[in-house]
């Protein structure tokens, strides 16, 4: 399907390597771009008596704040930014492909866009990439607060028989994280776009309100969820 294909918008020579940029490459940057920019725009005046924006903000921080110390303990003041980061990216990246322009027909005449925005977390490589930090943070945190032992003893609890299986488990999570969110998001892009197709006019625009929206939403809620559920029990020291 043409939709899925991820198309390289030009390529890179560097010392003899090329490098090919794609559309997820450039709407993943023009994603960090808003984030960068927003954050600056919301912090640039702040106020001691919050008002307006900024008080939905310090709301929003002192949740996250709230949030990461009961999951990660001593590790939240490193690990709560990066699950807000994580969170807002997979937002925005979700709800960004609202803003692609589309082809129209009007007095005789066919309109054709001349480029197309998709959501980059319909690209396995994103959602891969984000698995393998969050695994990273997983297996790195886990060993600060367990120490080797107390690692390779949580690997073996409770029997050492399920070394291999407890070993396999971070494969499976890497799996999940990966492509429960890249299978949700391209699933949602496709039916998207089968529905155009049938009545281009008034049903894309109620169910983007749910293919768009609504599960992006859902998406990157369950991915944060998952995440830190994962490193909290990897942080947090049980007896065992």
């Amino acid at each position: 399907m043409e939709a899925l294909e991820i198309v390289t918008v030009f390529t890179l020579n560097v010392a003899g390597l090329e490098i090919p940029i794609t559309e997820t490459v450039i709407v993943s940057w023009t994603v960090m771009l808003i984030l960068i920019v927003g954050s600056v725009i919301l912090t640039r005046k702040l106020q001691t008596i919050p008002s307006g924006p900024q008080v939905i903000l310090e709301t929003a921080v002192e949740f996250l704040n709230n949030f990461s110390k009961n999951q990660f303990g001593r590790f939240s003041n490193f690990l709560g930014p990066y699950i807000g980061t994580v969170f807002l990216f997979i937002l925005i990246a979700c709800f960004i492909a609202v803003l692609s322009p589309v082809s129209f027909s009007a007095f005789g005449r066919e309109f054709i866009p001349l480029f197309s925005i998709k959501p980059p977390t319909k690209d396995i490589n994103v959602t891969a990439a984000l698995a393998i930090m969050s695994i990273t943070l997983l297996l790195v945190c886990g060993f600060a607060a367990r120490g080797f032992a107390g690692w390779f003893k949580h690997l073996l609890h409770p029997f050492p028989v399920m070394l291999p299986f407890n070993i396999m488990e971070y494969a499976i999570r890497l799996f999940s994280l990966a492509f429960r969110l890249f299978g949700s998001i391209t699933g949602g892009y496709v039916m998207m776009h089968l529905i155009i197709g049938v009545m281009p006019v008034a049903l894309p625009v109620v169910f983007s309100l749910y293919f768009d929206f609504f599960d992006g939403a859902i998406q990157a809620v369950i991915f944060v969820f998952l995440t830190s559920l994962y490193i909290s029990d990897a942080v947090k020291v049980h007896e065992e």
